[in-house]
């Protein structure tokens, strides 16, 4: 990462945001689906000199649910569709530990956070945080991040004006992860555009 655009990153979260969350476990790859627009939305960020990581609570791996390999296979499923729409994701970072761990990087705790903003050499307030669970959104705010919720997946039913419980106070709230990309990219001044 040289230069200024490694200050540009985006923080997603997985499920409900980048696909679909429909199945009480994304256990194989069969059962990640991406969500209509989202791939074009990453692949938006990226063509705005935007890089954009994944941040992800994996508890199955904890409980025995799925292993490594199985989950590999579905991150590399999704890099394959990210790449058929010309998008790109420079890191995936998950926590594998259940709640009973009482782990650091389990959201919402901000430990995956600290850790992404140190892989890429940038304080953590510099990243931007967008995913559809308050403790995705709350794990960003715990370490001074701009967050934006997403009104998908398990947030689907909410709407701006009656926003989940626990919601840190100064989240920006988008309909879906493209809405989210296209205020991002409006409010980029044009001396911050790639």
């Amino acid at each position: 990462m040289a230069g200024n655009k490694a200050h540009k990153l985006v923080v997603l979260d997985r499920d409900g945001t980048l696909n679909a969350d429909d199945v009480s476990i994304i256990a194989s790859p069969e059962d990640w689906h991406p969500l209509p627009g989202a791939l074009e939305a990453v692949a938006k960020l990226n063509q705005a000199g935007w890089h954009v990581v994944i941040a992800t609570n994996q508890s199955g791996l904890g409980r025995g649910l799925f292993d490594m390999a199985t989950m590999n296979a579905v991150h590399a499923k999704m890099h394959k569709a990210l790449a058929q729409a010309g998008a790109r994701v420079d890191a995936v970072f998950f926590c594998p530990h259940t709640r009973d761990d009482a782990c650091e990087c389990r959201k919402p705790a901000p430990g995956l956070f600290r850790s992404i903003a140190a892989r890429f050499g940038l304080p953590a307030e510099n990243l931007v945080v967008a995913g559809n669970t308050v403790r995705h959104v709350a794990a960003g705010d715990a370490v001074g991040a701009a967050t934006h919720l997403l009104l998908t997946g398990k947030c689907a039913a909410y709407t701006p004006h009656t926003p989940p419980e626990g919601l840190p106070m100064r989240t920006a709230i988008h309909t879906d992860l493209a809405a989210f990309v296209d205020g991002l990219l409006e409010a980029e001044t044009p001396s911050e555009r790639a």
